[in-house]
């Protein structure tokens, strides 16, 4: 099963009857570039991996543990729908998201990309 839809699978407990998913993406918690520097012990201890989740209501942010981002295991954060993912640049882009900074790879820059374009109109 392609690592995308795997996210999707695992995250359809956590969305409310009704609710369609726009698009998924993969994150972790902590800079890939804090394992090439520490040799990886510091990272594997404290890095977490997300999955975003975005609906038209909102945009959940799921915990997927420390081995991979298949499975959702629990609720982190739950962002307005408005939250502006992008534009995503360079290899890894950081999103911010209730004082936890979500490093998302750039194989990800797609998904991130149709979530802002999917974004509903504010009304006045």
């Amino acid at each position: 099963m392609a690592l995308r839809d795997a996210m999707l699978k695992s995250s359809a407990q956590y969305l409310e009857p009704g609710e369609t998913v726009d698009a998924v993406f993969g994150a972790q918690t902590t800079s890939q570039y804090l394992y090439v520097l520490t040799g990886g012990l510091i990272f594997l201890i404290i890095n977490r991996y997300r999955i975003g989740v975005v609906t038209q209501q909102r945009i959940l942010i799921l915990d997927a543990g420390k081995m991979g981002m298949r499975k959702a295991r629990g609720v982190v954060a739950e962002l307005p729908r408005s939250t502006q993912l992008g534009p995503a640049s360079g290899i890894w882009h950081i999103i911010p998201a209730n004082g936890e900074d979500l490093h998302v790879h750039r194989r990800f820059f797609k998904d991130l990309a149709t979530a802002d374009a999917a974004t509903p109109a504010i009304s006045s």
